[in-house]
């Protein structure tokens, strides 16, 4: 480790949530063992090594997967409201490290500490939400049109869920899926992004903890670190019951397809490619806060970050003013200092992607408000510190029509309010929107059916941030998948229809006669 990392208190950090310079990247309930290559953990932060993995073989994996069958066994069999203490009791232990994660994940990923903590207050919002409704997974009851018959529907788990988790949310999405995995009835199996493994690992040592405390099985929890080999041996698993990935739309397409031709499930949250609709009726300095933290909050790396601004003529010239002073006074930096607005992106492979698409954008006939490039110099010694950017483009351009994970804001003009929703919806992805007004009827239209086609819309609200009680999701290219709040737990369940009889005869249904 290096001796940088002290400057914001890291290195303890690291040593209080069991991660040394070299880790197991394979864990089952707690018994750690690994047999593959190892992987080198740097951070964007400062470019330093943190740590180093030891990886997992297809051996490895083979291992894991019997742990959590056997797990599954027992597992399933504690009631609804035992499983829940389970995770009352992870998300006590969130607690007691929420300052430590949130860290780790600033540190590992990149975006700021702020938001390091607020991934963290996340799952424990989810562990919260998931003890509540380990009491309520109500079925229902019908009337049957057969005399002395009872029918009723009622949900078991699945068995094995697979988590295939995306590096700039490296701890709140597994939680997402584990916390109702778990309040179900079923057991995970997480494999990680390779770029946030520590993240991973830390979370698994804490989750190990709850564990040993309560004599549970291993294999409820295990976490697999590997490349795309050990996510294919995953998808394809007939062991798998449910396979919630998170990642690109490419890589979507490929396990959606793997897992239907297996008769499996799958939850899928993909691209987005996010849109704030600016009305002449709306509070320009909400306006204004609100696409600025969506296009900028962890450097424009997450699925929800605000990629176009639809403006209207009236107002345009004043918006794009705006955004280029608050876009000026924007502090880039190390993420651990918490005076810093923007961190790195992830890796010098997404700085060449930022830079290819600033090209592109150029070459369609883009013009820059604010313009974009590599920072240099000793603070950004690690070359992965970009400048936000803002472009003036047309929709229609081919760049703007593909998600770019970086803080590259595209400003669009429109006249009237049905030309904005149908640029809002004329793109592959439909993740999140929102409209800014002080209208009731331009709000309502665009909430109506005629409205946003996107899983997530608000109104005045930005598109970035998702409370937990709601599901959250997309359409079209982002996958369709739900994850989190409101009645998503079924999605980790299957459903029974039960009729029972209790009289001495046996009447068919639709007054079928079957006589010998």
């Amino acid at each position: 480790m290096s001796s940088k990392t002290t400057d914001y208190g890291i290195e303890k950090s690291l040593e209080n949530l069991g991660i040394s310079q070299q880790n197991n990247g394979v864990s089952s309930g707690g018994s750690y063992f690994a047999s593959g290559d190892m992987l080198e953990s740097y951070s964007p932060t400062d470019g330093k090594l943190i740590a180093e993995i030891k990886t997992a073989s297809a051996e490895d994996y083979t291992k894991v997967i019997e742990t959590a069958k056997a797990a599954y066994k027992e597992f399933r069999m504690i009631p609804s409201p035992k499983r829940g203490e389970l995770v009352r009791q992870f998300g006590l232990k969130l607690r007691e490290y929420k300052d430590d994660l949130g860290k780790l994940v600033s540190y590992e990923m990149g975006k700021s500490l702020q938001e390091g903590l607020g991934e963290v207050q996340e799952m424990i919002d989810i562990c919260d939400f998931a003890v509540g409704l380990s009491r309520q997974l109500h079925g229902y009851t019908m009337h049957s049109e057969r005399p002395g018959h009872r029918m009723y529907e009622q949900y078991h788990p699945l068995g094995i869920v697979g988590i295939i988790s995306a590096f700039n949310f490296p701890v709140a999405v597994w939680s997402w899926n584990t916390a109702l995995s778990w309040m179900c009835g079923n057991v995970t199996v997480w494999k990680p992004s390779e770029k946030t493994p520590l993240c991973a690992i830390a979370c698994q040592n804490i989750i190990s903890e709850v564990l040993k405390e309560n004599n549970l099985p291993e294999g409820i929890s295990s976490m697999i670190v590997g490349d795309h080999k050990i996510g294919e041996q995953l998808v394809n698993d007939k062991n798998i019951a449910l396979v919630s990935f998170t990642g690109s739309t490419r890589v979507g397409r490929i396990v959606g397809k793997n897992v239907a031709e297996r008769f499996g499930k799958s939850i899928l949250e993909l691209g987005g490619n996010n849109a704030i609709i600016i009305t002449e009726n709306a509070d320009l300095d909400m306006s204004v806060i609100g696409a600025v933290f969506g296009a900028v909050g962890t450097a424009g790396q997450r699925c929800t970050s605000t990629r176009r601004l639809i403006i209207h003529e009236s107002v345009y010239d004043e918006v794009k003013n705006r955004l280029v002073k608050a876009y000026g006074q924007l502090k880039i930096g190390n993420p651990l200092d918490e005076n810093n607005h923007v961190g790195p992106l992830i890796d010098k492979d997404a700085v060449a992607q930022y830079l290819n698409s600033i090209e592109k954008c150029k070459k369609e006939g883009g013009t820059f408000a604010v313009e974009g490039g590599l920072l240099e110099g000793e603070d950004y010694s690690s070359g992965c510190y970009v400048k936000p950017c803002i472009a003036e483009v047309e929709n229609s351009y081919e760049i703007v029509q593909h998600e770019t994970f970086a803080p590259i804001l595209y400003l669009i003009k429109y006249k009237a309010l049905d030309e904005a929703i149908a640029l809002q919806n004329d793109v592959p992805q439909g993740l999140s929107s929102a409209i800014m007004t002080q209208n009731l009827r331009e709000a309502e239209l665009f909430l109506s059916q005629a409205g946003s086609d996107c899983g997530i819309a608000n109104v005045n609200i930005g598109t970035s941030g998702a409370e937990i009680g709601g599901a959250f999701g997309g359409e079209k290219e982002t996958g369709g998948g739900r994850e989190s709040g409101s009645d998503v737990w079924k999605y980790y369940m299957r459903r029974q229809t039960n009729t029972i009889n209790y009289t001495t005869s046996l009447p068919l249904a639709q007054g079928i006669k079957f006589d010998l």
